[in-house]
């Protein structure tokens, strides 16, 4: 990523469910989409490329990913 971490708007997603800390973050505006847990702002951010991405928004909305 090219911005500084602060500088970073980051968003819940949609799919989080924000009764039992299961909450994801993203970042929009980049070329590889940044993500991180909200329970943990200063961990880890993990980057996918918009393809990958996608198909793990399709694959959340299709309820086909193993629970």
């Amino acid at each position: 990523m090219s911005r500084s971490e602060h500088a970073i708007r980051w968003r819940k997603s949609s799919y989080s469910s924000g009764e039992q800390g299961e909450c994801l973050e993203v970042a929009d505006g980049y070329a590889d989409i940044p993500v991180r847990d909200s329970k943990n702002p200063t961990g880890p951010t993990l980057l996918f490329q918009p393809t990958h991405w996608a198909s793990f928004i399709c694959a959340v909305k299709s309820g086909s990913l193993p629970g």
